[in-house]
């Protein structure tokens, strides 16, 4: 039996893995992907202060790390089910069982998909998909794309694929439905949209970013919308239908009011041999699930998140989570928490030696530290949302502590 097994090689997984090993455990990754880096292996953007972030350096420089420090890392090897005994988890996976001590869920978040019609076409895919084939196994989704929803992701994907090669037509929204939601609302995405303000490459942006409304933004926003990098991101315009025969050849627009509904009259076909289609993040929490872990509903944090403290400890013995199953943030506030969640757990199994609260504390510290830096926050309030939620994980266990 082994100290610790760890799923998922992305950055929370990998930086807790180097925080536990650096402390004397056992450590064994487990990755369905062929590759460790997780999300870091699709990322290639600008910091504010002109440095490229390579997300496949980063991804390789955690790896060497780790192998350094005697981690097993396992690609390639799904995880199918956990039971929990007396004194030890068996992780069930496709390769073998392995028994830890403890285990941390560092799963990530997976999208969430927005129907419209005509999106089973071939030629139409997430916008991670696209950002995966771009990036990490450089070929490019197509000449000419369209890309449906508005969001961080959609935004910051956008460039990426436009220093790729791509041709990116515009940014627009999702038909008005029950299922799209605020998705489809102009002011809605306007406000989002603002808190990207201080992206944009154009002064004017960034400026009025800081004093528009986002329901006077939404009504004064032109119908062929702003432009980020040359791309037209068009609050305005909604995609009605996604159109081909064998594969995609466009989409059908229309323009739409500031409150979301289509002006009729004018619809017309948009060419484009492919479409991305952004929804957004959600926690990828099912093994959390099956392992018995009490889950909260934290809309800031990405939906059903499971209950944990500052430490990354869930309700259960044993069992810790760390990175976007903990709510959707950047790849280096996921690292940040690997950290806390390997140092709490090498704490649970007496191997941090001297002073391990201050070392936890400094850790957390710094994710506190990373999340208030980072360049996009998914969501607004986070901070407060965490806090709400570790207050609830220790009122479950009939305490009251003032975080």
């Amino acid at each position: 039996m082994i100290d610790l097994v760890i799923v998922g090689a992305g950055p929370a997984g990998l930086g807790a893995a180097i925080a536990a090993a650096e402390n004397g455990l056992k450590v064994c990754v487990l990755d369905e992907f062929v590759k460790p880096g997780g999300r870091l292996l699709g990322q290639l953007h600008e910091e504010p202060d002109g440095k490229w972030v390579n997300g496949i350096t980063e991804a390789q420089k955690l790896y060497t790390r780790a192998i350094g420090l005697g981690v097993n890392i396992l690609c390639g090897v799904s995880v199918y089910d956990l039971i929990k005994l007396d004194n030890r988890w068996c992780v069930f996976t496709t390769d073998k069982t392995i028994e830890s001590k403890c285990l941390l869920l560092a799963t990530g978040a997976s999208e969430t998909p927005i129907p419209i019609p005509g999106w089973t076409l071939p030629g139409v895919m997430s916008i991670g998909a696209a950002q995966v084939m771009g990036n990490v196994h450089r070929v490019k989704p197509g000449e000419k794309g369209i890309i449906i929803g508005v969001n961080v992701l959609s935004v910051a994907i956008a460039r990426e694929l436009q220093l790729c090669g791509v041709h990116i037509e515009g940014i627009l929204l999702p038909q008005p439905s029950l299922v799209s939601g605020d998705a489809a609302n102009p002011e809605k995405m306007m406000e989002s949209l603002l808190r990207l303000s201080h992206l944009a490459p154009s002064p004017l942006i960034r400026f009025g970013g800081k004093w528009v409304s986002p329901k006077l933004g939404a009504r004064l926003y032109p119908k062929n919308g702003f432009k980020m990098w040359s791309i037209p991101i068009q609050l305005r315009k909604t995609a009605l239908e996604i159109i081909g025969g064998n594969q995609v050849e466009g989409v059908r627009v229309a323009e739409i009011s500031a409150t979301g509904e289509v002006v009729s009259g004018t619809e017309k076909v948009v060419s484009a041999d492919f479409v991305c289609i952004a929804g957004g993040l959600t926690p990828m929490s099912e093994l959390a699930a099956v392992a018995g872990c009490s889950f909260c509903y934290v809309p800031e944090l990405g939906g059903h998140v499971p209950l944990h403290n500052e430490y990354m400890q869930t309700n259960l013995k044993g069992l810790y989570v760390a990175g976007n199953i903990t709510g959707v943030e950047s790849a280096k506030v996921a690292r940040t928490q690997g950290t806390v969640a390997g140092l709490a757990i090498a704490r649970e199994l007496n191997a941090l030696g001297n002073r391990a609260d201050e070392k936890i504390d400094v850790a957390i510290a710094e994710v506190r530290e990373t999340r208030r830096k980072a360049l996009i926050q998914f969501q607004p309030g986070i901070e407060e949302a965490r806090t709400e939620l570790h207050q609830k994980f220790y009122e479950s266990r009939g305490k009251k502590i003032l975080l």
